[in-house]
Order: C-alpha cells, then structure tokens, then sequence
C-alpha cells in the first residue's frame, strides 16, 4: 500500500539515517513511502519545502540548520514547537497549509525513561548549549520531573534568553561557561551544543559528573564520540548518544503521518549493531 511521499530536509544530509528508520517502520505495517533525503542550503530551504509539498509532499523530517526556518514558515505550530521556537517535523494539511511540530523533547526523555529506564525525577540536571538543540528539550527536561536545570552556554545572552523563555526561575537558571569548574555536581548533563558536529572539543572539567551522573549526547556516531568519551573518563554511571533519540522522534513523525505507532526497538538495535 503507498502511502505518500515524505523527505527529511538538512544541510549536509547524504549521512541521515531517517530514510532506513521510516523505510523500517513502514515495513511493520505493510506500507510503501516514498521517503528521500533533500539538501537545501539556508537560503534555498523554504523554496524547497514549498516546492516538495507543492508537488504532493504529505510530511517532512527537519534537521541541521533548518529548524528555526521551518518553524518560520509554517502556518500552523504545536505548543511543543511553539515553546522551542523550532520544529523538526513539518505535516501538508488537507487545506494546504503547513503544520509544524516538534518531537526532540518527547523523544529524547523516552530514550531514556523507557529504554535506558531511568528516572529522571528529582535529577538536578546540566544542559550544554541554547541553540535550537536545547530549546527542543528544555521543557521535555523540566516536565519529565528534573528538579533544577542549569543551562550554560559560551553565549550567555542565549542561555538567559531559554531561561526566561521557560519562565521559571526556582527551576530553570542559567550560569556562565567560565564557572564550568565550580557549578557543583549534577546527576544529568545533557550536550546539545554543535561541537561534535562541528569537530570541536568541548574540553569539559569532570567536576560536575555526580557519583551517579548520566551524560546524554543528543548526536551519535562521531558526533558524539569526543563527549562520550569525556564521560567514560570522568567515571560517569550512565553514557548515553542520542541514536535512540533519533528513532524515537522519527516514530512520533511516522506516527502523526499514518496514525499508526511503531515498534521502535528493533530499529534501534538493528541501527545499534549497525553503527556501534
């Protein structure tokens, strides 16, 4: 059975693992999508969406750099892109217009509380990085139970500016890159800074690593690899990248698209044995 035609939009994109995972969930229900990788550059990014869904688009995955813009350009916004300022999944309503939502929260505490099982109540966690990574999950942290949430990014007006978007500052507070040494120990520390994208290391102290301390990526693969491997070496208890996460939101894509919901853990370890 077709059931449409859908793309996930980034710049790069030949490495995006979305194509296989929907391929995969389509396959549990005995459907055929029509799913591809588009690489728009920032300018051309909203003349493609509109073109894609234009020439019969049902739904769209959004990556790097484009989920401010996709947020922009759409017509109608969940509440979860409207308190991230982003979205990472666009949807052609049957009028035409273009809806956006955004999964990265949802999905990342999910990796963690149903497949990882831990418990993110009571947590005091550490979120590295404002941009549109962090806003994607702040909430998702905050409603999840952790008890405080401490945002530092190297530019401090972003960091007060989620701060203040989140608005609740008994909870959600901001410090400054310089005082990585002395913020005390966290029992979560969440990277969603660019850096292992970018190549960078972020050359974190091991100071704020709790006894107990999960450090989450929310990239994988190399991306990833220089924060994991600052964790291990910091003794951390739980080191996690963010494949899982990436499975989780694409499922509540596939989920929005077909009404169907699937099973993500076959996906998730085939991709596990696949990429380490």
């Amino acid at each position: 059975m077709s059931a449409g035609k859908y793309a996930v939009f980034g710049h790069p994109i030949a490495h995006s693992l979305s194509p296989q995972i929907h391929q995969a969930f389509a396959k549990q229900f005995g459907l055929e999508v029509d799913y591809r990788t588009i690489d728009a550059a920032p300018e051309a990014f909203e003349a493609a969406v509109r073109a894609f869904f234009a020439d019969g688009g049902h739904g769209a995955n959004v990556t790097l750099p484009h989920k401010t813009a996709a947020f922009a350009l759409a017509d109608e916004r969940s509440e979860a892109a409207q308190r991230a300022g982003s979205a990472n999944v666009l949807t052609r309503l049957p009028d035409g217009r273009i809806a956006a939502h955004n999964t990265d929260g949802d999905g990342m505490v999910r990796d963690l509380t149903d497949r990882h099982q831990l418990d993110l109540r009571g947590h005091d966690a550490l979120l590295l990085g404002a941009g549109g990574a962090a806003h994607g999950v702040a909430w998702s942290l905050l409603d999840a139970g952790v008890n405080t949430l401490t945002i530092v990014n190297r530019t401090p007006e972003a960091a007060d500016a989620l701060a203040d978007a989140i608005g609740d500052p008994a909870r959600a507070h901001t410090r400054y890159w310089e005082d990585l040494d002395d913020l005390g120990s966290f029992d979560l520390i969440v990277n969603a800074t660019s850096a292992g994208v970018l190549g960078k290391s972020l050359n974190l102290p091991f100071g704020f690593v709790g006894v107990r301390a999960t450090c989450y990526d929310l990239s994988y693969g190399k991306s990833a690899a220089d924060f994991l491997g600052w964790a291990r070496a910091a003794n951390a208890r739980y080191v996690v990248d963010g494949l899982g996460m990436l499975v989780e939101t694409a499922a509540d894509a596939f989920e929005l698209w077909h009404g169907k919901r699937p099973d993500t853990e076959p996906v998730y370890q085939t991709l596990r044995r696949q990429y380490g």
